[in-house]
């Protein structure tokens, strides 16, 4: 088992790498006390070798990982990637490309939602992963012979995984479905939380637009005050407390120390006056100016009936099919479908306007409905005009 502590030898590993068609990542990281992630471990693998590479070691150097992880002639396959790829966004400033992400191409294969590396092993590989050191401390070293046996099984059988479904999108002719997935893991915009932004991270409990101000406010300041202090957001206030502040949106420090959800001591703490500064700033806009409360869009007459038909339609397509049903539509998705023909969701696009969403249409207006065939298997059958 090789475990590369230095640039040069990594310098080489990844040249050999960058020989191959794909290279199989992983990572290993902690974040229960930090903005963003401390990575501890990377693993890669070819066809030819497997190794990890300890990003904590003295005089490492990443460049030579970050340029293979660039190189677009190689394939860069993950399993639920989209934490990995933050982590390299943020120490390479790129993201990795192209990308396979065997979690979501399991969901096109129909393996179910989100289904986990463990299952997927043993689903596709015949083989029960040890998950004892799953939630080791990867920071600490020397990594024992335990730890680093199940890490790097996080990159060796994902060879055999990629294979399989690589192998099974082609033969199903869906390569194009997966590829509209990876764009969106490719593209930057989906890791990058600007502070203005952070609000949308919030359950939307706002009644009034004075409150949604105040809310904005908020979460601007601490997104803003977690990255500068790279601490997570929950340290800086919790998601109740803003909660809170905007119902109450007091006018001074004393008034914090009535509030439930705040910690005691906190109208005494270095963050008081900036939460009573942000709930002015937010109390200062003209009425005219302020934000308007999201409002659930007026259901028509029967909309949760065709809510109801449109579920039973996504669990029949997707049985036909052998796609999971996350991928293509959810609840919320469905309710937009039955409230507007031309809704804005991924279901009435592309290939799943194909598999589903024309389907999803024709039931709501009564050109498709349902029926039991002679095996009693709930069928589709056109509906004659009257």
């Amino acid at each position: 088992m090789i475990t590369v502590t230095d640039t040069k030898t990594l310098a080489d590993m990844c040249a050999r790498l960058a020989q191959h068609s794909f290279v199989t990542v992983d990572t290993e990281f902690l974040r229960e006390s930090t903005y963003w992630p401390i990575l501890c471990l990377i693993q890669v693998a070819s066809d030819d070798e497997a190794a990890l590479i300890d990003p904590m070691a003295d005089g490492l150097d990443l460049a030579p990982f970050f340029e293979l992880m660039a190189d677009r002639s190689v394939v860069k396959v993950f399993h639920s990637a989209r934490q990995d790829l933050e982590i390299i966004l943020k120490l390479g400033d790129l993201i990795p490309a192209p990308l396979f992400d065997t979690q979501i191409a399991a969901m096109v294969c129909g393996f179910g939602d989100s289904i986990s590396y463990d299952h997927l092993v043993q689903k596709i590989c015949n083989v029960q992963i040890d998950k004892s050191s799953r939630f080791t401390d990867w920071s600490q070293r020397p990594l024992t012979a335990k730890q680093q046996t199940y890490a790097l099984a996080d990159v060796t059988h994902l060879r055999d995984i990629y294979k399989s479904l690589e192998a099974n999108l082609e033969q199903q002719n869906r390569t194009e479905w997966l590829s509209e997935e990876m764009a969106i893991l490719e593209s930057r915009g989906t890791y990058i939380v600007e502070p203005q932004d952070a609000w949308k991270r919030l359950k939307m409990r706002a009644r009034k637009p004075i409150e949604l101000a105040v809310t904005k406010e908020l979460a601007a300041w601490r997104e803003a005050e977690a990255k500068s202090r790279n601490q997570p957001r929950g340290r800086i206030i919790k998601d109740d407390a803003i909660y809170e502040l905007a119902s109450q949106q007091p006018e001074n420090v004393q008034a914090l120390a009535r509030m439930r959800a705040l910690p005691k001591g906190f109208d005494r703490s270095k963050f008081a006056d900036a939460v009573i500064a942000a709930v002015k700033l937010a109390k200062s806009i003209p009425k005219d100016e302020l934000p308007n409360v999201p409002r659930p869009p007026r259901r028509p007459e029967g909309a949760s009936a065709v809510v109801e038909l449109l579920k039973v339609l996504l669990k029949l397509v997707c049985e036909q099919h052998g796609v999971a049903s996350k991928i293509i539509a959810n609840v919320d998705d469905l309710e937009k479908i039955a409230n507007s023909d031309t809704a804005d969701v991924a279901a009435l696009k592309g290939w799943r306007r194909e598999l589903f969403g024309e389907a999803a249409l024709q039931v709501k207006e009564g050109k498709l409905g349902f029926a039991l065939s002679q095996r009693k298997k709930v069928i589709l059958v056109p509906i004659e005009p009257e």
